[in-house]
């Protein structure tokens, strides 16, 4: 049986997806970010929740619905609160609800830049294969191929060719040229000694492990 050294890595977007709507300043279908803050309104009992997104062009700003006319008695406390607070955390998750923005618009931009958090989560002695754990709690408009040759500095040909010789496997197989999904494990195999063990290492754990 292989000894493994198993990392994962959790991948979180730089940048929140941002749907086409009609601006009202510039006359026309424009991009809109995410401004980070919620908008509040009180009828009653029953409470309307808005994302206020701005126009990456005139800053006109967009409010798209959370959710409408809902009694503040089905109204998750924990959510009560972040939507009060303007809870950061919170607000991040929601602006990647693809689901909710695809109601409102038919094109939406998602971004490939990804910040990565690189730890160990086992490392078994003389060990001679690797396994990289991917996490993604949003979603990630990265191809696997691309994430893998950037961060192992590896020509995508030579990726390729490895994948194919069996020195690199994908759970679940045959996603490789795929956009990231959460859970995929990316399995890669030594030879015993092989300088390559200690230089990937090094590129799999990140800088400060």
């Amino acid at each position: 049986m292989c000894k493994t050294l198993r990392v994962r890595w959790p991948l979180i977007p730089k940048t929140a997806p941002q749907p086409w709507i009609t601006c009202s300043g510039c006359g026309g279908l424009r991009p809109f970010r995410c401004s980070g803050r919620i908008r509040l309104n009180a009828n009653g009992r029953r409470l309307d929740a808005w994302l206020i997104y701005k126009c990456v062009n005139c800053d006109r700003t967009w409010n798209r619905p959370v959710f409408e006319r809902r009694n503040v008695r089905d109204i998750d406390p924990a959510v009560m609160e972040a939507l009060q607070s303007n809870d950061p955390d919170w607000i991040r998750a929601e602006s990647f609800n693809i689901e909710a923005l695809r109601r409102k618009s038919k094109r939406i931009d998602a971004f490939s830049e990804v910040e990565i958090g690189k730890a160990i989560v086992d490392e078994a002695p003389g060990w001679t294969r690797l396994a990289i754990e991917l996490a993604a709690p949003w979603p990630v408009d990265l191809r696997l191929d691309r994430l893998l040759a950037a961060e192992l500095k590896l020509p995508r040909a030579r990726l390729t060719a490895l994948y194919e010789s069996g020195g690199i496997r994908t759970e679940p197989d045959g996603i490789l040229r795929r956009r990231i999904r959460s859970g995929t494990v990316v399995l890669i195999d030594f030879f015993a000694g092989e300088e390559r063990m200690a230089l990937w290492r090094g590129l799999v754990v990140g800088d400060g492990a």
